[in-house]
């Protein structure tokens, strides 16, 4: 076994026979051995040196092998202990596992026997070492750096998403198609207790009833036509973790009383099939639509509404918060200039001026192709205008002509700061108001000074 030179190995029996000889086959097996002919000793040796795997006798002059374990287990509570005892008694090995012992066996015993029980026991380490591990990458895999935005709202909506991942409860994410409602949902997922287990998501919106029903609660052979083996739904495959219904407005009528009775019972029973499932999964739901609209027109059940609307997060979408769109594209740059490996630095101040003026009726997803795009066809270090789709490219001239009074008041403050040089002072005396508001006002339209 490859892993037996790096397992340290310490025998402690007060019989030089038993000792000696399982000091000699273990060191012939290829592992690194000592043995100890008392507790005293033992404790010596453990004092100087590390050690992987304890054998220790229970019945040994002076300290007996469970103080020993006791002793050891304050010094090291990771050790891995295997207690050897002649005298086999159900006292004693309750008591050894009691205190944190790995097994036990009774002598006398066959060598092979005891070989395999340390091998398994290297096996159980190597695991539990490796879970931790696991357990650490997942807690620094924080999805909030993957959340891009600098904006009061973003802010807002990272605050909620922290406050609800520490607890169970059922969570509603509502905003407009390509808002990042799916992102939001898996960091509520990656920084909740079921981080460890899966988030599974199934997106409502794309899936027949006949579909839906089978690809929620799973199905057994011959089920139905094409059902030639039995198959997991998604409940049973979110257990213990979280699952995202993604679009859940567009679930139908008998769809909703099927997941309202899941939610209620947390039990499922397979298309086809007669047996009850426990499962156990945190729910995060999310849809574009007015559900209060939908539940007044009876298109959506009242008592499901108030299921999944226990914790109701909104995001704004794109044109909301201006502020975000310049490092929601330098994030997207960064990324597709890498995977293209495309030597692209930056965008022309024109281009960006563009893409902050845009309305971005798709919001982030939209953005995000407009990007990919622009750094595809980019043939200079320089994303120029028409890199971008035509839709944002063919804007220019036309971000005066908005109606609304935000519009209006956007393109003056713009045009104020440029007459001015970007001197703040002399802009807020010719705006009339004051310096501090016209901050606000830069930072809400995501004005950046381009110096020339």
């Amino acid at each position: 076994m490859a892993t037996n030179n790096d397992t340290r190995i310490l025998i402690v029996d007060d019989e030089t026979i038993v000792r000696e000889s399982l000091g000699s086959w273990f060191r012939e097996e290829g592992y690194s051995v000592d043995v100890a002919a008392s507790a005293r000793e033992a404790l010596e040796k453990l004092s100087q040196e590390a050690w992987d795997i304890f054998l220790l006798d229970i019945r040994m002059p002076g300290m007996n092998g469970l103080e020993l374990q006791r002793k050891i287990k304050e010094a090291h509570p990771d050790s891995t202990i295997i207690i050897m005892t002649a005298y086999a008694s159900v006292e004693t090995a309750v008591e050894a596992m009691k205190q944190g012992a790995y097994d036990y066996i009774v002598k006398p015993f066959d060598p092979d026997d005891l070989e395999h029980l340390v091998r398994n026991a290297i096996e159980r380490k190597q695991l539990v070492s490796e879970n931790i591990q696991l357990r650490s990458k997942i807690d620094e895999m924080n999805l909030f750096h993957e959340v891009v935005g600098k904006s009061d709202a973003m802010r807002r909506v990272l605050e909620q998403v922290a406050m609800v991942s520490a607890s169970d409860t059922t969570a509603l994410i509502r905003g407009e198609s390509g808002t990042g409602k799916e992102l939001i949902a898996r960091a509520i997922h990656a920084n909740s207790p079921r981080r460890y287990l899966p988030i599974v998501v199934v997106n409502c919106g794309s899936l027949s009833e006949g579909v839906l029903e089978s690809e929620l609660f799973g199905h057994e052979k011959g089920a139905f036509t094409g059902a030639h083996y039995r198959r997991k739904g998604k409940f049973e495959m979110a257990d213990g973790g979280t699952l995202f219904l993604d679009e859940i407005g567009d679930i139908n009528l008998k769809t909703q009383v099927d997941l309202l009775r899941v939610l209620e019972e947390k039990k499922i029973t397979r298309v086809g099939g007669n047996v009850e499932i426990p499962v156990n999964f945190r729910l995060i739901a999310a849809t574009n639509k007015d559900l209060e609209a939908m539940t007044a027109e009876g298109k959506f059940r009242e008592d499901l509404y108030y299921r999944v609307n226990v914790f109701s997060i909104a995001i704004p979408p794109l044109r909301e918060r201006r502020e975000d769109i310049g490092p929601l594209v330098e994030h997207f740059v960064k990324r597709f200039t890498q995977s293209m490996n495309k030597p692209i630095r930056r965008l022309a101040p024109e281009t960006m001026e563009l893409m902050r003026g845009f309305d971005w009726p798709g919001n982030v997803r939209e953005l995000q192709n407009a990007i990919e795009r622009a750094v595809l066809v980019c043939k200079t270090k320089e994303i120029q205008p028409d890199d971008l789709p035509l839709q944002v490219s063919d804007s220019r001239g036309k971000a005066t002509n908005g109606k609304s009074l935000s519009d209006v008041e956007r393109q003056h403050v713009k045009k104020v700061l440029e007459e001015t040089g970007w001197n703040v002072y002399q802009a807020a005396r010719l705006l009339e108001i004051d310096r501090v508001t016209l901050y606000n006002k830069i930072k809400k339209y995501g004005f950046k000074r381009i110096d020339k």
